[in-house]
């Protein structure tokens, strides 16, 4: 564990994000590259293919964590879901109509928020989170975690998040937990 410098977390909207893209892609390399997830760099590579789309709307919101010198730490992306969004299509249960119901405003999906691992359980994640959603008008947050990622899920739950149901996020993907947090 690295605690000598000071971390500073930047609330990004999507250019200044796009700016950052191989800050972000740096850190998602590191932290997916590790089990349950074994990301390899073709899965970088399509994960930031979708990133420069994503972070094209207008509603996206992202945070970065560097050190004093600027190396990056931790990020975490996403933005609101729209009407016609996937997401609740991907559930291996059905959920409740107005569960699934989005309106381009009342759901953020948090696409990820990761931490290299010499600089976790420092709080780092938290604070990526709280930046993140600083701006947002949401009446809830929704994210998906791997099962077998136990120091998510647990941060999760701490942070006050429940699962609604389990899905399987792309073609081929192992079966992930559905957790929603609501805001207000």
């Amino acid at each position: 564990m690295i605690q000598e410098e000071a971390i500073s977390v930047e609330g990004m909207d999507g250019n200044a994000a796009t700016r950052a893209e191989q800050a972000f892609a740096l850190v998602y390399a590191e932290a997916f590259a590790e089990l349950p997830y074994g990301e390899t760099a073709a899965d970088v590579a399509a994960a930031f293919r979708r990133f420069r789309s994503q972070a094209r709307k207008r509603t996206f919101r992202g945070a970065l964590a560097r050190t004093e010198n600027g190396t990056p730490v931790g990020m975490a992306y996403g933005y609101p879901l729209g009407p016609n969004t996937g997401w609740w299509d991907q559930l291996t249960t059905p959920v409740p109509a107005e569960l699934r119901r989005e309106d381009g405003q009342r759901t953020f999906g948090l696409l990820e928020l990761a931490v290299r691992p010499p600089w976790r359980r420092q709080g780092i994640a938290r604070r990526l989170h709280q930046a993140v959603l600083e701006r947002v008008d949401a009446e809830r947050v929704l994210l998906n975690v791997h099962p077998d990622s136990e120091a998510a899920l647990s941060a999760y739950r701490s942070w006050g998040y429940r699962k609604v149901g389990e899905a399987r996020p792309w073609q081929g993907a192992d079966c992930h937990d559905v957790m929603l947090l609501e805001l207000r």
